[in-house]
């Protein structure tokens, strides 16, 4: 009896193995990146367009928008301004995209921005505080602001009139316009990656968990 009990569970465990092996071979197979060799006349010409503007290939979350090619072009020239040349600064934007990934669960963008945050002076102790879903307690006062703006809009998805007003007071209405689109703008990107399951590169460092 127990002999049958043991080969039943056996045989069940290695059916829910390979259950798991096949989803996950399937999900491995959504969007996978496009050999540039592969494209088609619209994916070369956005192609193009994207070396000539980013000085490299397509890359990252551009690599599953390949298969709309046109929509890759314009997400990227979004990118281009809110990305390098916000009207808040690049040092604040990096913190808004941080709060964002966080809360899309998205490991590329962390894993993208999180070094890039660092270096542009947001600190280790506020990155970890992000990843853990805490506010962070060594902000100055335009990170805090950032952050607060930030952290509303992702959550409540919406922003209460006292954190708008400091926003719009300390930054005008460009800057609260262009923080918001910093948060809509990788929101999306987070969309697009967790649906095609874009998966990080060999070694890559995710949101710590």
């Amino acid at each position: 009896m127990r002999a049958s009990i043991k080969s039943a569970l056996t045989t069940l465990a290695i059916a829910l193995t390979s259950v798991t092996a096949f989803q996950a071979a399937h999900a491995a197979q959504r969007l996978p990146k496009i050999d540039p060799a592969n494209y088609n006349d619209a994916q070369k010409a956005e192609a193009e367009k994207f070396l000539e503007a980013r000085k490299t290939p397509v890359f990252g979350p551009f690599e599953p928008l390949m298969y709309s090619p046109d929509l890759m072009t314009l997400s990227r020239s979004m990118g281009d301004y809110l990305r390098y040349k916000p009207s808040i600064g690049t040092k604040l934007s990096e913190l808004a995209i941080l709060v964002t990934a966080k809360n899309w669960d998205q490991d590329y963008e962390w894993y993208v921005h999180q070094p890039i945050a660092l270096k542009v002076g947001i600190s280790q102790q506020t990155t970890d505080a992000i990843a853990k879903g805490v506010k962070p307690k060594d902000m100055d006062a335009d990170q805090a602001l950032v952050y607060q703006f930030a952290w509303e809009l992702n959550h409540n998805k919406s922003v209460s009139d006292k954190t708008y007003a400091a926003a719009e007071e300390r930054f005008g209405q460009q800057g609260v316009v262009d923080l918001a689109g910093i948060c809509g703008y990788y929101s999306f990107l987070a969309m697009e990656l967790n649906m095609a399951q874009y998966p990080l590169p060999a070694g890559g460092k995710g949101i710590p968990r």
